[in-house]
């Protein structure tokens, strides 16, 4: 079908799928993932759209591509410290990683495109899960939510707050108005969302990143506990009381 998509046009020369997309994402950091198209990638190579057929099939095939791309230059979860600092630092170097591409998030969340960048990710992730005691299954679910958690963080981030961002006022600005209306509601009516305007409203996106970041992980310490509890007491062996997980 690809090749058909471009009868009308000829392979180029010089045209290969990582030329195709090195371009869409200078398209990407330039213009948005709203402003990503098959038509604008192949105005960045010079070329016809129809030749950009020969490499991928139509866009969601160029996103899978993209997704893959983005993650060539992501940091693997270090080795150093316990099993939850190498989380805790994996999570908060994959947030730095997507907020300094554009609308990268709004590209990767969602999508499992298995190219050679994410495999390596995933396989370093996995090692570190399984290594701590957690069950393969287990391991597999923290995996997917980790992942999960950053990018949804971040394409909140990523995303207007509301209309007046798109029209220049800041997010502390906009942060301020709400506090601003949520303190002039009805206290009658509206007595929570009056008493706790300020606490809506002031945290900063790294306080509620690592607020969510620590309680995920609370709930994974509480899990690989729990499963080294069943393990003790189907062997018989007497629950190891004075370890504890390192926060």
């Amino acid at each position: 079908m690809a090749r058909d998509s471009a009868a009308e046009g000829a392979a180029q020369p010089g045209l290969t799928r990582q030329t195709l997309v090195a371009a869409a994402l200078r398209v990407l950091e330039r213009e948005g993932i709203s402003g990503l198209s098959m038509r604008k990638v192949a105005a960045e190579l010079g070329v016809k759209a129809a030749s950009l057929y020969w490499h991928v099939r139509n866009k969601e095939q160029l996103l899978d591509l993209l997704t893959d791309e983005l993650m060539a230059d992501a940091e693997a979860p270090p080795r150093q410290g316990d099993w939850r600092e190498q989380l805790r630092e994996y999570s908060l170097r994959y947030r730095r990683h997507l907020l300094a591409k554009r609308d990268s998030a709004k590209v990767v969340a969602g999508r499992l495109a298995l190219g050679p960048n994410l495999l390596r990710l995933m396989e370093e992730q996995l090692d570190r899960l399984r290594e701590a005691g957690f069950t393969d299954a287990d391991a597999a679910l923290a995996n997917y939510l980790l992942g999960a958690f950053v990018q949804g963080f971040v394409l909140q981030e990523q995303s207007p707050i509301s209309a007046s961002e798109t029209e220049g006022a800041s997010r502390s600005e906009v942060a301020q108005a709400a506090a601003d209306r949520l303190r002039g509601l009805p206290e009658t009516t509206f007595p929570n969302l009056v008493a706790l305007a300020g606490d809506l409203t002031a945290p900063s996106m790294d306080d509620r990143f690592t607020f969510g970041l620590e309680r995920l992980l609370d709930g994974l310490a509480t899990l690989l506990t729990e499963n080294e509890a069943r393990v003790q007491h189907s062997s018989g062996t007497p629950p190891n009381t004075t370890s504890s997980t390192p926060r």
